[in-house]
């Protein structure tokens, strides 16, 4: 099966500083994909590479069957990208919120008041379509986050953190829906900073210094180390990798 997500050599240079360097990655569809590795290590700038969002400096790419700089537009129509902070209006409802993205997105009528509902009733936000977005909490702000990303139906997710300070139970709740957008087909791509939730990934990636050192499920990332968690794995990788070095 051709993988919906392709790099190759891809690089990205600002001035003298390589954030990502000749990255080499499949993805396949329906897969949940994570990407883990400490702050600077480039997992943001690969994420916006793959979202079309940033030119590589060499390699290429491709997502959904497009190149991301020669297609980037038809990228964008198959991907639903959740940036760390998400343009979330304070001032609106939820219910206005998903309304102004649906706007963006050109989805009227019929279809928007079936695909609200449908995400409202997934993410347990009935209860809050009249609240202002400025008066969520963490949590409840990245689910409507997800909720605007998830409303032209894409096929493949792309999330930067999504969890990021968020308290645990709205994490657990978050994860179920993902399982939930797993089990419609969607594919999956995002970037943690917690080691517990790439366990739950069907694979990983280990970024350090702007280079994949390390791809692999976490079961057989840990036996590959001799490590008993995936934080003995990371760490005993970094490890073999600088004293190569």
């Amino acid at each position: 099966m051709e993988p919906i997500i392709e790099t190759r050599d891809l690089t990205r240079r600002f001035g003298a500083l390589t954030a990502v360097d000749r990255l080499n990655l499949t993805v396949a569809e329906g897969e949940i994909f994570g990407l883990v590795g400490p702050d600077g290590a480039g997992k943001t700038t690969t994420l916006r590479m793959l979202c079309g969002l940033i030119n590589p400096t060499e390699g290429s790419a491709r997502v959904a069957g497009h190149d991301v700089v020669k297609e980037s537009r038809a990228v964008k129509d198959q991907i639903g990208y959740m940036a760390q902070r998400f343009g979330l209006y304070g001032d609106l409802t939820v219910q206005e919120n998903m309304n102004f993205y649906a706007d963006l997105f050109g989805i009227t009528g019929g279809e928007r008041e079936t695909l609200t509902a449908q995400l409202l009733r997934m993410t347990r936000m009935e209860p809050f379509r009249d609240r202002q977005g400025g008066q969520l909490s963490g949590g409840m702000k990245q689910k409507l986050a997800l909720m605007c990303t998830l409303l032209h139906r894409p096929r493949i997710l792309f999330l930067d953190e999504p969890t990021n300070g968020v308290d645990p139970v709205s994490r657990r709740d978050f994860w179920a829906i993902l399982y939930q957008l797993l089990k419609d087909g969607i594919t999956i791509f995002m970037t943690t900073a917690y080691l517990d939730e790439a366990e739950r990934c069907n694979r990983v990636g280990l970024m350090h210094r702007g280079k994949l050192i390390r791809c692999a499920p976490p079961d057989a990332m840990k036996r590959a180390t001799g490590t008993a968690s995936l934080e003995g794995a990371f760490i005993q990788t970094i490890h073999e990798v600088e004293a190569r070095a």
